[in-house]
């Protein structure tokens, strides 16, 4: 009887992980151990930084309205707690658009928070 190898899912499965590491730079894209160290870390590190665009994006808008509120004469916290007290329900992504965008808009918000 004829010695059986698992040769075509093994090349496969290299096949597969080569085709991950398609675009890496020299040896990375075409030696299998060094792609399959460099798809991992790419994986690893892929999940990290989508946490920490959140991270970012936040900080992002966060700035954008600090400094809309300080042209208008508030802190920052104090027009968060204003927006609370008042029952306005936005996040900071749409209160920084709406900062950008809409300077008569922001400013309504900024005395509405004032009043609460």
């Amino acid at each position: 009887m004829s010695r059986a190898t698992n040769a075509p899912a093994s090349r496969e499965r290299r096949r597969r992980r080569l085709e991950l590491a398609k675009g890496f730079r020299g040896p990375r894209s075409k030696n299998f151990r060094q792609a399959t160290e460099a798809v991992d870390r790419a994986r690893r590190l892929a999940t990290i930084h989508r946490k920490l665009k959140k991270r970012d994006f936040r900080q992002l808008w966060i700035a954008r309205i600090s400094a809309a509120t300080r042209a208008e004469g508030v802190s920052y916290s104090k027009f968060m707690a204003g927006l609370i007290n008042a029952g306005v329900v936005l996040n900071r992504k749409m209160l920084s658009e709406i900062a950008i965008n809409d300077a008569a808009g922001f400013k309504a918000l900024v005395e509405l928070a004032t009043k609460a």
